[in-house]
């Protein structure tokens, strides 16, 4: 589905990607984590080419969409859904019309169907009755909620979440990740998480990618995740006090 091809990225001299390589199959939900500045970020901007390789590919469904511009870029990023750590919601529009936003720019529905279908997907993230609330009326967790609902509005086949627990309390952090589950499960979307939550991490994910001085050192499940042996997994599971026995 998504698969980078010894992908070299560099800010000048600074070397971010270093011959990274992974593959996100189809249907399944890969969470990336590492500490900061070990290319999370950069590799979920790469997905949509926000950033371009310095050196080798990034293939979406086997088509290169780090070589491709004008219409077929436009209509490759259209299968893509994209949760922002921020959440990114303008602040002058309702949360309705935030979400309402790439239905308007994107396609040709009427009026009727872009309200029929916001309401439908604010009712997938339980925000019904704040339609016509402002971004300022909510809480941090609501806001990362419409802002998943923006993403999944347009029926993406992947989407991409860029830290989506960060800042908010363990109960919301939990209610997100069951909102992350359940869309892969209803609409059947691939999905990358970003996350430095290794509870959300092994709660959601399918596979754990751990990255670090920006290659790929380890992919496993959870499970296997957890029974690493390398130093950088151990370390990062030690540091938030996650035991191998987190999954019983």
């Amino acid at each position: 589905m998504i698969r980078f091809d010894n992908v070299i990225k560099k800010f000048g001299h600074r070397l971010v990607l270093d011959r990274f390589n992974l593959h996100v199959k189809k249907g399944e939900t890969m969470v990336l984590v590492g500490t900061s500045g070990a290319g999370k970020s950069v590799t979920l901007k790469h997905m949509v080419k926000l950033l371009k390789p310095t050196q080798g590919e990034v293939l979406i469904e086997g088509e290169a969409i780090s070589a491709t511009v004008g219409k077929d870029l436009q209509r490759l990023r259209g299968d893509f859904g994209f949760l922002f750590q921020s959440s990114a919601l303008l602040q002058w529009m309702s949360v309705g019309e935030n979400i309402a936003l790439p239905l308007r720019e994107h396609t040709s529905f009427s009026d009727e169907e872009i309200e029929e279908k916001v309401r439908s997907v604010l009712a997938q993230v339980g925000l019904e009755d704040a339609i016509w609330k402002l971004p300022a009326e909510i809480s941090g967790g609501m806001k990362k909620r419409a802002g998943l609902a923006r993403a999944i509005v347009t029926e993406p086949k992947i989407i991409l979440y860029d830290e989506p627990t960060s800042g908010l309390d363990p109960v919301t952090s939990r209610t997100i990740d069951e909102l992350i589950m359940h869309l892969k499960r209803d609409l059947g979307v691939t999905s990358v998480v970003v996350t430095h939550d290794m509870i959300s991490a092994l709660t959601v994910g399918d596979r754990i990618a751990m990255l670090h001085q920006g290659r790929v050192v380890e992919v496993s499940t959870p499970a296997e995740f957890l029974h690493s042996k390398h130093p950088e997994v151990r370390g990062f599971l030690d540091a938030q006090y996650i035991s191998s026995d987190f999954l019983k």
